[in-house]
């Protein structure tokens, strides 16, 4: 899945319009115009699309939870990573996080999409990526997740 589409399924699912976007990728850390926002709404064939990256993807997620969380003291002695490159498995953890989503919650969301996952499926998702356990998270399952919360799944 691009990073413009899954902004524009997280707008719809999260009903938020292209000045919030703008704010909650400043607060996480990138300036974009709101005007520049509705350029990453754009779909691929449509002129004047622009190409979401990594960079704005990210701080959008980190923004939004800033927004519902408060901002994040890293501990003393840990690396604070910033450009670590997006996939689905930390786009799902950043999503749990800022929506402050327990195992149950997450389960009845995939549910409402009708996707069935064990608790102990789910977990392997959130797994380092050399654990033994560790699930990769595919287009699909993020795909319905998000699904799930646009049909009110959550507690947007």
């Amino acid at each position: 899945m691009t990073n413009n589409d899954l902004l524009r399924r997280l707008r719809y699912a999260l009903n938020l319009n292209g000045e919030t976007i703008a704010e909650l990728c400043k607060l996480g850390g990138h300036e974009i115009r709101p005007i520049d926002v509705l350029k990453l709404l754009k779909k691929e064939e449509e002129p004047g699309f622009v190409a979401c990256d990594d960079t704005v993807m990210g701080a959008f997620l980190d923004g939004l939870i800033i927004s519902r969380r408060g901002a994040h003291d890293p501990k003393p002695g840990s690396a604070i990573t910033t450009d670590m490159a997006l996939h689905n498995n930390l786009i799902l953890r950043k999503l749990r996080i800022a929506l402050e989503l327990n195992d149950e919650a997450m389960l009845a969301i995939f549910g409402k999409a009708g996707v069935q996952l064990s608790k102990s499926e789910l977990s392997a998702m959130f797994r380092a990526k050399g654990h033994r356990n560790y699930k990769p998270c595919g287009d699909q399952i993020l795909r319905n997740f998000i699904r799930g919360l646009t049909l009110g799944g959550g507690n947007t």
